[in-house]
């Protein structure tokens, strides 16, 4: 795909018409892009005109992206320097397009070190032009002076977890609403087995396990072999147990070529629909630690979670820490969301020399039987359901909406 110019599609709509740019840097970015679309739609019918930046499911809702999310889609160091006179090409003309089409507000979604940057630009040329960031840095653990930057230029922070609005007003950030996070919308999909509250060795029932090695070639590089050699232990200790691996189709043959040393193979699913029925059915999972951690305490999953890091995630590890003006909040140092919003350690975590295939294989196996630790992640997970869907009827889409709805000026 080529670079579009702003022209007639971009500029030109009905005077009663609404202009929304947006920008996403990669996929997540791209699902919350589309279902804050959709929710403006929704509200609003036939009043809005999108442009900016997103993926096909931002497209399939009207956007026409300046150019392929994929340019500037890039993680760590190496990747970044390989192409950064591109990303910088980028910033450039995102920014250039926003300015020249003077939208009626902008939306920039998560990518931080692309968006802010582009933030930054649009906000000395458009200095009264409502700009909305959704998805906060997370300044409650790393680089706490972000939030005070984020107010320089962003008038309405859109957080995904319960305690970030508290964290930007003590760190000086933006004004910050809640609106929750998107797994919240699908969690109604995740229909569990009657029996799974009941722990399957403690029932003689056969267990199913649920194992998610990532979505980046790098985690399923570091984590495949000592997830397999867990599950092989697992498996010699209890006996057969289904087991299911969900797969983003951009690693499959990454993951395909590491089962090749797999004793234990499990069945293979991809799509959205195919993973929430995993969820569903799953009495346990071992995951690679990030977002889905918390998308299976949502689900009522119990899990293991685990992580093997590059030299320099072993190296920012140790300067991980809640800064000094969040010490009220009292937030747990963990890299699992669960146990930050719950605010104990519930979910166990196995990073780099603690990740194991022994370490792993006694805790999945714990959470298998009658246990005070699977018994302590159920509860947890009643608390944060709690704690993150406050009111019957909470949908992120619809708060992330009413929160663009609030900033835009009277016709």
């Amino acid at each position: 795909m080529t670079t579009i110019s702003i022209g007639s599609d971009f500029a030109t709509h009905a005077q009663s018409v609404r202009r929304i740019f947006l920008v996403a840097g990669e996929a997540s970015g791209d699902i919350l892009g589309s279902g804050l679309m959709a929710a403006l739609d929704e509200a609003r019918p036939g009043q809005f005109a999108f442009s900016g930046v997103g993926g096909p499911l931002m497209q399939a809702h009207g956007l026409r992206t300046l150019f392929p999310i994929s340019d500037i889609a890039v993680m760590g160091i190496g990747p970044v320097l390989a192409r950064l006179p591109l990303i910088l090409r980028r910033i450039s003309e995102t920014a250039a397009a926003a300015v020249a089409l003077k939208p009626d507000a902008i939306v920039l979604i998560d990518s931080p070190d692309f968006t802010h940057r582009v933030a930054a630009k649009i906000r000395r040329a458009l200095p009264d032009t409502p700009i909305v960031v959704y998805v906060s840095p997370t300044v409650w653990f790393w680089r706490p002076g972000r939030a005070a930057k984020l107010a320089r230029f962003c008038n309405r922070l859109l957080a995904l977890l319960p305690f970030e609005p508290a964290a930007h007003a003590l760190l000086g950030g933006p004004p910050t609403t809640y609106v929750g996070h998107p797994f919240i919308e699908k969690q109604a999909r995740v229909q569990p087995r009657h029996d799974r509250d009941e722990a399957p060795l403690s029932s003689q029932r056969r267990p199913n396990i649920l194992v998610l090695p990532g979505s980046r070639r790098s985690e399923i590089r570091r984590l495949m072999a000592p997830f397999g050699e867990a599950l092989e232990l697992l498996h010699n200790r209890i006996g057969p147990f289904d087991l299911t691996l969900p797969v983003v189709e951009h690693v499959r043959a990454d993951v395909e070529r590491a089962l090749a040393d797999w004793k234990v193979r499990p069945v293979l699913v991809s799509g959205e629909a195919a993973k929430l029925a995993a969820f569903a059915s799953a009495d346990a999972a071992l995951a690679a630690s990030g977002t889905v951690t918390l998308e299976l305490s949502l689900s009522h999953v119990p899990t293991v979670a685990a992580y093997r890091l590059d030299w320099i995630g072993r190296w920012v590890k140790y300067l991980l820490r809640p800064p000094k003006a969040l010490a009220s909040l009292k937030l747990v140092r963990s890299a699992q969301l669960t146990n930050v919003i719950v605010n104990a350690f519930v979910l166990p975590e196995f990073i780099d020399a603690d990740c194991t295939p022994m370490a792993l294989a006694d805790a999945l196996e714990c959470l298998l039987r009658d246990t005070p630790e699977r018994r302590r992640q159920i509860e947890a997970f009643a608390k944060l359901t709690q704690i993150m869907q406050p009111t019957l009827g909470f949908r992120p889409n619809s708060e992330a909406a009413k929160a663009v709805l609030a900033l835009l000026p009277e016709v």
